[in-house]
């Protein structure tokens, strides 16, 4: 596999595709040879179809198995893109004068067993319990009861010594409400026991995303950023069903109870960012940067993908999500190379959305170029399409560049659909929120839908999503679309701005010190 990985890899570098023939409506290029010239003030059209598919076909491909964070085929994933920036004369942006943006995460396996004894009632893995992190455990004891577990407050553990203990807490939080939220609400609940010194922490789950998606999610092996510099195995952390509020008496400091639990195991991988620059011409603006943003990885092979799958094709090869939008980016970052734009560009192809969101949440603590001269980020991301006569964006009328995104999008011959399925509050289910809590404008560019039907689900995190099933001449018009948004947007006057009372309004101001 290694042998066959490597030579798929140098073939796809080393050779370019040929341009093709464009489509119908498109006017003819320039050509000298087999070199395509573009077209004055142009460039985007100077994009290949022929090499666009072949990107997708490599990124998608069964030798990638899957391009998992934290497994050979992203590894791989990462090293092409890095292969294709060089090849088109992008600055390295990484940490050590190179490419990357290493850094390291924690693998966690998932539990073989847990129970809990609450009086006369158990409760089981898999139907009432899930274990989130934490080893081996076997206690009895009293429980105590610290509300949220989020603060020292009344509502916390003011007061309380739980050193040694089993601490009880109420899931989520106040304000959590998407799945982000809870789940970052858990993880600063269980550092704050950790730091408290307790044995282990039970929280009454009764939140938003059901039971069932919680039970399912935890039965397979998750990846997360470690809780510090020095990963150490977490605090035991459990979640209880308690829908109707059934465990009612666990709120009552003093509750006996016995826990034992297999825990979960912990490794560390390694994985990376990949991102390159294109130095902006203006002199003043040129140290204002756009960010071109998508995530390459995708959930992997067999049960890592979370979805049936048959024997004969058990890879989640992600034609759809997301090698569509890494290969958007690259299109852009040839277009942009050929003839840049005033302000420049960080073309940031990213790791662990599909765990976590863990590559923007990484770059977002640490940025190669500094958040305040960061004027906006287009993130490109999609579950698939039933629309290919436009392109639908996520924050269109929050994040001050819906001129230039219409006007790009018109010059492919497409048009824009803005907040696609508004139940499925998007905005905060892909990268581009990690730049927005930072205050950085951050819509998302994605292939064409207007609701999640059955021509999204058909593909969505499914085995089928492979490169066969793609409609090539609607991804190319897709990423010629997207190149020229990115050009409009690093060319305005003026920086983008956030809707006057968004959400993120705030986080902006206090970053561009407004």
């Amino acid at each position: 596999m290694k042998h066959l990985l490597s030579v798929a890899l140098t073939a796809l570098v080393l050779t370019g595709a040929s341009a093709q023939t464009p489509p119908a409506g498109k006017k003819p290029r320039t050509k000298i040879g087999t070199t395509v010239l573009p077209l004055p003030g142009r460039p985007e059209l100077a994009i290949s179809q022929a090499e666009i598919e072949a990107q997708i076909r490599f990124l998608a491909s069964d030798e990638l198995m899957g391009r998992r964070t934290g497994e050979p085929g992203n590894a791989v994933a990462a090293r092409y893109i890095a292969e294709q920036y060089r090849a088109m004369g992008l600055k390295p942006a990484g940490d050590q004068g190179n490419y990357l943006q290493p850094f390291s995460l924690d693998k966690i396996g998932a539990a073989q067993s847990a129970m809990l004894l609450i009086g006369t009632d158990t409760l089981r893995l898999g139907k009432e319990l899930v274990v989130m992190a934490g080893g081996p455990t076997s206690l009895s004891g009293n429980i105590i009861y610290a509300g949220y577990g989020l603060t020292d407050g009344e509502d916390g553990y003011k007061g309380q010594d739980v050193k040694g203990r089993i601490v009880v807490v109420q899931g989520g939080s106040p304000d959590a409400k998407s799945p982000r939220e809870i789940f970052r609400a858990a993880s600063e609940k269980r550092k704050l026991a950790a730091q408290k010194g307790a044995a282990a922490v039970l929280e009454l789950y009764s939140e938003s995303i059901p039971w069932g998606f919680v039970n399912q999610y935890f039965s397979r092996e998750q990846v997360n950023l470690p809780v510090s510099e020095k990963s150490t195995a977490p605090v035991t952390h459990l979640w209880i069903n308690n829908a109707n509020n059934q465990y009612k008496q666990l709120k009552q400091t003093g509750q006996a109870v016995t826990l034992k639990t297999s825990g979960r195991a912990q490794t560390t991988v390694a994985t990376a960012n990949v991102a390159g620059i294109i130095e902006g011409t203006d002199p003043a603006l040129k140290n204002e940067y756009v960010i071109l943003s998508a995530h390459f990885d995708h959930v992997g092979v067999g049960k890592q993908g979370g979805s049936a799958y048959e024997p004969s094709d058990s890879i989640f090869n992600g034609a759809r999500d997301n090698a569509f939008g890494t290969v958007a980016i690259l299109s852009a970052a040839k277009a942009l190379s050929q003839q840049r734009p005033k302000r420049s560009v960080l073309v940031l192809a990213l790791t662990g959305e599909e765990v976590g969101l863990l590559g923007s949440t990484y770059y977002a603590s640490h940025p190669l170029v500094p958040l305040k001269q960061t004027i906006f980020d287009l993130n490109t991301d999609g579950a698939g399409y039933n629309d290919t006569t436009l392109v639908s964006v996520i924050g269109l009328e929050r994040t001050g560049a819906k001129a230039e995104i219409e006007a790009a999008a018109k010059a492919a011959g497409l048009g824009v659909f803005a907040e696609p399925a508004p139940e499925q509050g998007l905005f905060d289910r892909s990268d581009n929120v990690a730049f927005a809590a930072k205050g950085i404008p951050a819509p998302t560019f994605s292939p064409g839908f207007k609701t999640f039907d059955e021509a999204i689900g058909k593909y969505y995190h499914q085995a089928i999503d492979n490169p066969e099933s793609l409609d090539m001449n609607y991804v190319y018009r897709f990423c010629e679309a997207y190149a020229h948004a990115a050009r409009l947007i690093a060319n305005r006057t003026a920086r983008p701005q956030w809707s006057a009372g968004d959400k993120y309004e705030a986080a902006g101001k206090a970053l561009y010190g407004q």
